[in-house]
């Protein structure tokens, strides 16, 4: 039988998706289970080890048990070896164990990439296809919502609203040991936000658990580009104004079962228990406002229509629709609905930019600016042009300069230096007039 590292390695020889499948298969039919056991710890992003920088080994020499290594691995996910402690079980554990033994194999698991195309999918795939459901291996999902247009017999009867912020999902894992990871939605962990961690973990301190929990919300900071630079960092620099509004509350157990079948209604209340509880902990986490309407009347109808528009000017996303009744499942759900309202906004060309690639030599990019509902624009908008456009635009240059055209938009934002506004994936619709600064 092979060694995992040699599988590790062979997988890596190959990039073809049907020679990964089918030396995963001759492993699940060899009964391998070292490697999957290995696998598993690897691809199972709830299953986490505390350790940031694993170091690769020069050692030619050595042969570490799997069972002993194991044990490490079930010590540092329970978080009983840390820090200093966990470095120096590693640098023990490089100089015992061969080379390829742990580069391949054990510094993978450490990282949770296996580096070889192969991800927890490839294995439930071959697993399924092949009734070997022992090697299957957890999936990480949250619950998701779905867009409004494409539901709108969904929109009656009683709802919860919120704003949709202009953020990155979070799902914190609340240990009952005192233990707290923080997930992005496709379960990766986000180890730039300590200064919130360590809040949580102080409210554990101070009101034990009985059981591990999932929070459920969104995380802002001062703008959207710096926001999303810092959560895909290959390093742990902080970013400490980050702030994380809470919307949901569930057990571990539930989520880990793909359901809670508590209601919505009472996972706020829930949360908001837990939350009143802790307030005085939690500087750096704010729970989510809301408001409860009847779609039926017609003042739950205005209530909407204002909540609507507030969240445009405002500059929000757009906004959540929640059925109160609704338990929460991991996967995109009509029990949440988002509505995300098309912005457009009228504003000045100042330079015609060319393209790259398949646009060289026309049309890449409009740079435009300009005041829209006492907010000063600045930015490019280089989608929404059709190939006929880019080469007629970009002979029109010089008589573009100056003229108006209108930006459809997801949401406003602020521009990555904060001095002027900006838009969420803005495309071109049309040019408001012929002359310029015309506006018809």
């Amino acid at each position: 039988m092979k060694k995992p590292y040699e599988i590790i390695k062979e997988l890596e020889s190959n990039n073809s998706r049907l020679f990964k499948e089918s030396v995963i298969l001759r492993e699940m039919k060899m009964g391998n289970d070292a490697f999957f056991e290995g696998a598993n710890l690897a691809c199972d992003k709830l299953k986490t080890f505390g350790v940031k920088k694993v170091p690769i080994s020069k050692n030619l020499n050595g042969n570490t048990n799997w069972e002993k290594f194991k044990v490490f691995l079930n010590n540092l996910m329970n978080r009983n070896i840390t820090g200093n402690n966990a470095k120096e079980h590693i640098n023990n554990f490089i100089k015992t164990t061969n080379m390829d033994e742990w580069n391949y194999f054990y510094r993978r698991i450490l990282i949770k990439d296996l580096r070889c195309g192969v991800s927890e999918k490839t294995i439930n795939n071959v697993a399924k296809k092949n009734n070997f459901e022992k090697y299957q291996i957890a999936v990480f999902n949250c619950q998701l919502a779905q867009d409004s247009e494409l539901h709108q017999k969904k929109l009656v009867g009683k709802k919860i609203i919120e704003v949709k912020l202009d953020g990155v999902r979070v799902i914190t894992i609340l240990y009952k040991s005192g233990n707290v990871v923080l997930f992005s939605r496709n379960g990766k962990e986000l180890n730039n936000f300590d200064h919130i961690a360590d809040q949580f973990k102080e409210t554990i301190k101070k009101n034990p658990l009985s059981e591990s929990l999932v929070i459920d919300g969104e995380i802002v900071s001062k703008n959207f580009q710096e926001l999303m630079k810092q959560i895909y960092r290959k390093d742990s620099v902080q970013n400490s104004d980050a702030i994380l509004y809470v919307f949901d509350y569930l057990t571990l157990k539930d989520f880990k079962s793909g359901i809670s079948n508590v209601k919505q209604l009472d996972r706020i209340s829930m949360l908001s228990k837990w939350f009143e509880l802790n307030r005085l902990d939690l500087k750096n986490l704010k729970l989510m406002s809301r408001e409860f309407i009847d779609l039926e009347t017609t003042e739950g109808k205005n209530i909407f229509k204002n909540f609507n528009n507030c969240a445009v000017e405002k500059g929000y996303e757009g906004i959540m629709i929640k059925d109160p009744n609704a338990y929460y499942e991991c996967k995109r759900s009509t029990a949440w609905l988002k509505s995300k309202p098309v912005i457009e906004v009228s504003l000045k060309v100042k330079s015609i930019e060319e393209g790259t690639g398949r646009n060289a030599g026309k049309l890449g990019a409009i740079s435009v600016e300009g005041e829209d509902n006492n907010k000063f624009f600045q930015l490019s908008v280089g989608s929404g042009f059709s190939d006929k456009q880019r080469i007629e635009f970009w002979e029109r240059k010089k008589d573009l300069i100056g003229q108006i055209i209108e930006v459809k938009a997801d949401a406003i934002t602020k521009s990555q230096d904060g001095e002027f506004w900006s838009l969420r994936f803005p495309r071109f619709k049309t040019f408001r007039g012929f002359k310029k600064s015309e506006k018809l």
